[in-house]
């Protein structure tokens, strides 16, 4: 994000160390002729293409079943795919918003991340910056990122690995009683899932509230 407050290495960070490294290999490879650039970009399409449509329609579902909302939490890989969604990592778990509890990920030691539901993670996500202060500064990385959470809320931040991906399930927005899931997935933001955002109001998608 553009966001650059004193006394921190701001998120976003286009000269970060790491990404110049991505982008020397990538222009070598191509160069080499193991890929051409059109390589890369379709694969990336193929990657995002799906996601994060996935995701939305898992929250959406857990938000209007209960039942599914149960079993999402209690074992994500198996209920995702039993709604069709295959998640291609080695586990996934679902955490839970509530009007006391704010969970966010991160992946403090790389970027481990949901690829199969998110697609591919932003590059804020990969830095080392937001790395590191997602840990030791959840708070100030929330606000820096465009979204301060209530007072009185607990923050808790969840540390990805190679073997366990998270995924967060948002506090479902006032107003939507009796939506279908397809509007309600138009509520569910790849931010949101993520933890670093609530999902979207009614007013964000140009819906009334009433129905009306």
């Amino acid at each position: 994000m553009p966001h650059d407050s004193a006394g921190h290495t701001p998120i976003d960070m286009p000269d970060d160390p790491d990404a110049r490294i991505i982008r020397a290999l990538k222009a070598l490879l191509i160069g080499r002729g193991f890929f051409s650039a059109d390589d890369v970009r379709r694969k990336i399409e193929e990657l995002q293409s799906p996601a994060p449509a996935r995701g939305a329609a898992l929250v959406a579902a857990a938000w209007s079943d209960p039942a599914f909302r149960a079993h999402l939490l209690a074992d994500g890989k198996v209920a995702a795919a039993e709604r069709g969604v295959p998640v291609l990592e080695a586990g996934l778990i679902v955490v839970e918003n509530t009007p006391s509890l704010h969970n966010l990920i991160t992946c403090t030691l790389c970027s481990c991340y949901p690829r199969s539901l998110l697609g591919q993670p932003p590059p804020w996500y990969t830095s080392k910056a937001y790395r590191a202060r997602s840990v030791r500064d959840p708070r100030g990385v929330l606000a820096e990122l465009g979204w301060t959470p209530p007072r009185g809320i607990a923050i808790r931040v969840h540390d990805s690995t190679a073997d366990m991906r998270y995924l967060v399930l948002p506090r479902r927005p006032d107003g939507t009683e009796g939506w279908p899931e397809g509007d309600l997935a138009r509520l569910v933001t790849r931010d949101s899932m993520i933890g670093v955002a609530p999902a979207l109001s009614p007013s964000a998608v140009g819906r009334d509230p009433s129905g009306i």
